[in-house]
């Protein structure tokens, strides 16, 4: 493929996936269901993580990355850019993909179980885009209180943040590892601890 034919490929893969970010966005309008991805100050503000601790390079999937420490406002869950603004990177980085050049790692915040982007958010973007399932991540670790899984979304953060807030206050996660506390309308383990002083 000359570089030329690869320069006009690149522009098309990014101009498909601007495409495929509107037409997310499209439906999330229709549906409901918000296409946002999720931001690390965010989640560690409202679920009170620790760490974070560094845990090498690890090969991790590329779908259990859904969310950003700064850049959530430039990709959408899909990691599609939703910016015409990052394109010149964005087509850096699928170069790259062409041309067969190795890239270095990626920097990610491990929360559960998902990733958060630190650094190399283009390289997801072009990886996730291209069918890429695996992608090598520098993983620093941080610690949580509640399991966090990959189909977390934006609006599960105010349920889950009562259940580290209830866990803060009773340590029934110290005290009773093995059991499971089930939370499904907010404020309702706060009612429970209220229920159990009474008594």
């Amino acid at each position: 493929m000359s570089d030329e034919h690869i320069t006009s490929q690149v522009r098309s893969d990014f101009s498909r996936a601007r495409f495929k970010a509107f037409m997310n966005r499209i439906r999330s309008i229709v549906s409901g269901q918000p296409t946002t991805l999720l931001s690390y100050d965010e989640v560690k503000a409202k679920l009170h993580i620790g760490g974070p601790i560094y845990r090498g390079v690890q090969t991790v999937r590329v779908d259990q990355i859904v969310g950003s420490l700064n850049r959530y406002h430039q990709f959408d869950r899909a990691f599609l850019p939703v910016e015409d603004q990052i394109a010149s990177r964005w087509q850096n980085i699928d170069l790259a993909f062409y041309k067969d050049i190795s890239l270095p790692p990626v920097l990610l915040y491990k929360v559960g179980e998902v990733y958060f982007v630190v650094d190399g958010h283009h390289r997801v973007s072009v990886a996730r885009e291209k069918g890429q399932e695996f992608i090598d991540a520098e993983v620093r670790e941080c610690a949580a209180k509640v399991n966090i899984m990959a189909d977390l979304k934006p609006e599960d953060l105010e349920i889950l943040g009562e259940k580290v807030h209830f866990l803060e206050r009773t340590h029934l996660d110290v005290l009773r590892p093995e059991s499971r506390n089930r939370l499904t309308i907010p404020h309702g383990l706060d009612r429970m601890v209220d229920h159990i002083a009474a008594r």
